[in-house]
């Protein structure tokens, strides 16, 4: 038995990978701009010089626009928005090394470990942005299409 592997190459499993990460980025962007904003405040690093506050409502409106994104995008569009969401989770990453480094609390990460593990779990956001788009597999078959001899 082989993966269903419509609508521009995705598997059902990449479908619904891909679906529960846009829904979890609209919740977690709503979240910057109403109940959560403390929490999301414990996250930015006291060393940018930029209003906290600023950086997280802006952060919340993007992860708002690329959840949209996760969800609507097709064909190629969507391999460009998996990049795009990975470049953001690179991106807010040293958020999540400054909560853990300077030890503050935030979403219940209220220990060395708690932090230290959610550390661990950006590369996985990262690599779930890739693969449920295709991006991954997309830039695969780009450099072996480069590599073979005209």
């Amino acid at each position: 038995m082989t993966a269903d592997t419509s609508a521009a190459g995705a598997t059902w499993p990449q479908r619904i990978a891909r679906w529960l990460l846009g829904a979890a980025l609209l919740f977690a962007g709503t979240s910057h701009l109403t109940v959560a904003r403390a929490e999301f405040l414990a996250q930015v690093p006291p060393w940018l010089p930029v209003d906290p506050d600023l950086v997280v409502v802006a952060s919340g409106v993007v992860e708002i626009a690329l959840g949209l994104a996760l969800l609507i995008a097709r064909g190629r569009a969507r391999v460009w928005v998996g990049w795009a969401v990975a470049l953001f989770f690179l991106a807010i990453f040293p958020g999540n090394i400054a909560q853990f480094t300077e030890g503050r609390d935030g979403f219940g990460l209220d220990t060395d470990l708690a932090r230290g593990i959610r550390l661990l779990f950006q590369p996985v956001l990262v690599a779930w942005a890739l693969w449920s788009t295709g991006a991954w597999r997309a830039w695969r078959e780009s450099r072996t299409r480069r590599a073979r001899p005209e």
